[in-house]
This record gives structure tokens, sequence and C-alpha cells, in this order.
């Protein structure tokens, strides 16, 4: 005959320690979305860093891109940032190639009010204009304006290409971080 004896102290300390683990326990969702946090601040910056514009990226529109980390689920996400209130002005000056007419003895034209507006967005007020490239404009032909046809803009469909491989590597990475949090916790507890 087999006999089977339990330790309960043992049982009652085992089931303790994994109720600690439970995402439930507001000390374990806090350690899980600071990884989160981390593990999607890595792919943020990744996928900003594989955003290529033809002349560089001068103004720093790829900053728009931003992160979210869910309060009330365990979770996050990648997107353009889109503001609704502007976050201040720079001075920009695109850089010249040539010298300025001006410099020549000819007359400089003056920079109209709205050209200077716009030159003057931050990097944050400029996710319109990743909007653009991303999701294109222009659908089935030109862009009118008031002041004419402006051209269409093919999308891109960059944040897709280049978020995707990031987020599954972030998945990758939060997955290690968590196997090695619990095992700290684990440890901690022994």
């Amino acid at each position: 005959m087999i006999t089977l004896e339990v330790n309960d102290a043992a049982v009652v300390q085992q089931k303790a320690l994994l109720e600690q683990l439970l995402t439930t326990n507001p000390k374990t969702e806090k350690a899980l979305q600071k990884l989160i946090r981390k593990a999607i601040k890595e792919a943020r910056a990744e996928t900003a860093s594989k955003i290529k514009f033809k002349n560089g990226d001068p103004r720093h529109a790829a900053q728009s891109i931003r992160t979210t980390v869910y309060k009330k689920i365990l979770g996050a996400n990648i997107n353009i940032y889109n503001s609704r209130r502007a976050h201040g002005s720079i001075d920009y000056t695109p850089p010249r190639k040539q010298r300025p007419p001006h410099a020549r003895g000819g007359n400089r034209r003056k920079r109209s009010a709205e050209t200077q507006r716009i030159l003057s967005y931050g990097p944050l007020d400029r996710g319109f204009i990743l909007r653009f490239v991303n999701s294109g404009a222009g659908k089935g032909g030109d862009r009118n304006t008031r002041y004419g046809a402006r051209g269409s803009i093919a999308a891109r469909n960059f944040l897709r290409t280049a978020g995707e491989p990031a987020l599954v590597k972030a998945v990758d990475t939060l997955s290690n971080l968590i196997d090695s949090e619990l095992q700290n916790i684990l440890n901690k507890k022994k």
C-alpha cells in the first residue's frame, strides 16, 4: 500500500505565492505594465528609425510616432500622434544648396505668413504629414484645393511594414522579461 502525506502548510504557502503572481494582484499588474512599457518603447524606437524620407527627416516628423500602454487591460499599441492643438513653433530654415538671391544682388521674395507658419510646425505637430504618407491622399485622382490641383500622394503604409516586425520582436522581448520577472518573484519568496 502506498501512502501519500500532504504538508498543508506548504500547499497554503504555494497557493498564496501563485495568487500573488496573478494579474489581478495590483503589484503584479503594475510590474507587468512597466515591462510592457519597456518593450513597446523599444518597438516604437525601431519603428521610428525605419521611417525614411527622400530628403531625410530634418523636422523630426518621426517623433510623432507614439505609444499607448492600456490601464484597464494589459496591452499597448503604436500609432501616429493625432494632435488637436499646437505644441509650440520652432524656428526652421531649410538648408540652402545655392547662394540666396539677395546675395547675388537680386530681389529676394519674402515668405508669406502662411508659409512661415507651416515651416514652424514642431515635430509633434507634423503627425499629419505621416498620416498623409502612410494612408495616402487624393483617392482616385488629384487633390484639389482652392489653389488648384495639387497631385495625389500614394499610400506607403510604412507604419504597418515597419511596425509589425517591431511589435513581433516586442512580444518576444516581453515574454522573456515576464519570465525573468516571475522567476525573480519566485526566488524572493523562497
